[in-house]
């Protein structure tokens, strides 16, 4: 027996209890899905069980309405019989929630037992990994060029999925803005046409609330830029500035002010659709590039295994 061969049987060991515990944990997701879709499914079922219940009291407690379209009596059995029908799927669908809950109770206790398998094979990885680099065994050097490279890859996974979570606040700021401005534009068509103060009100309003998401969401990009530079982009997102002035409403109220103002808001939506353009872009490179250093990070760690395991 080797200096290795211990270690690389709790290895084995180890590696079933996590491939185990990746089964039970995506089994648990599946479950978790399924308890939800039966848990709609019921509550459509039981709102369906209750009218056809207030149906056959309806009848029951009918006349001559109640005889409109047949006997009283045959409507009466039918609904009944609907009725029954329902409430022997709200059974069905009751008694199969008690059994997807079971599975799921069975599926977690079993996952408690195997909690703690990864940390248990990362430990014994690292472990081998330390005898091999202390040893004259050639698979030290090849773990330590793969420890460098990995080091490399996962710190710019990291950087790139800062940045990619800094635009999707970026985007989320600047389609707060669209939103306001969409309602800004609307009210301003409604100005134009004869709306009057109320459409004057219900615009300033709309162009309030995108001036004040508009400096939240400047905030937010000036975040993104700042992380983007981490990961080798240079760019400076400016939004338009969003016009607030009630001056002209005031004094020179008219269909030419009217008009003037809602071309300008249409502009300013068209600049801040610009940026969320770019925004849209960006993420779609970051997704990408997240993607593949993900790729190589999981090379790296799959080499790292074969080579600990062999």
């Amino acid at each position: 027996m080797t200096s290795f061969d211990a270690l690389d049987e709790e290895i084995r060991d180890a590696r079933e209890r996590a491939r185990r515990r990746e089964r039970l944990t995506r089994q648990r997701a599946t479950l978790a899905g399924q308890i939800d879709e039966v848990a709609r499914l019921l509550a459509e079922l039981e709102r369906q069980l209750a009218k056809e219940d207030r149906d056959v009291v309806k009848l029951e407690q009918g006349g001559f309405f109640a005889s409109l379209f047949g006997t009283k009596e045959e409507r009466l059995a039918r609904e009944r019989a609907e009725a029954e029908a329902v409430r022997q799927r709200v059974h069905g669908q009751r008694t199969r929630l008690e059994w997807l809950g079971a599975d799921l109770r069975t599926a977690e206790a079993s996952l408690a037992e195997v909690a703690s398998a990864d940390g248990e094979l990362n430990g014994l990885l690292a472990r081998k990994e330390r005898m091999l680099l202390d040893s004259d065994d050639p698979r030290g050097r090849q773990l330590a060029g793969i420890a460098e490279q990995l080091a490399h890859v996962e710190a710019d996974l990291r950087e790139h999925e800062e940045a990619r979570h800094a635009g999707m606040a970026a985007a989320n700021g600047v389609g707060h803005v669209l939103r306001s401005l969409g309602g800004a534009r609307g009210a301003s068509t409604w100005d134009v046409l004869g709306g009057g103060t109320i459409a004057d009100m219900v615009e300033h309003g709309h162009l309030r609330n995108a001036d004040q998401a508009a400096w939240q969401a400047q905030r937010a990009l000036d975040v993104f830029s700042r992380e983007l530079a981490d990961v080798g982009v240079v760019a400076h997102p400016r939004l338009p500035k969003v016009d607030t002035r009630w001056f002209a409403d005031m004094v020179f109220d008219n269909v030419i002010v009217d008009m003037y103002r809602h071309q300008k808001i249409t502009r300013t939506g068209q600049e801040v659709q610009e940026v969320a353009r770019w925004i849209d872009g960006m993420l779609g490179q970051l997704a990408a590039q997240c993607e593949e250093l993900s790729r190589q990070r999981d090379a790296l760690a799959t080499r790292r295994e074969n080579l600990l395991e062999a």
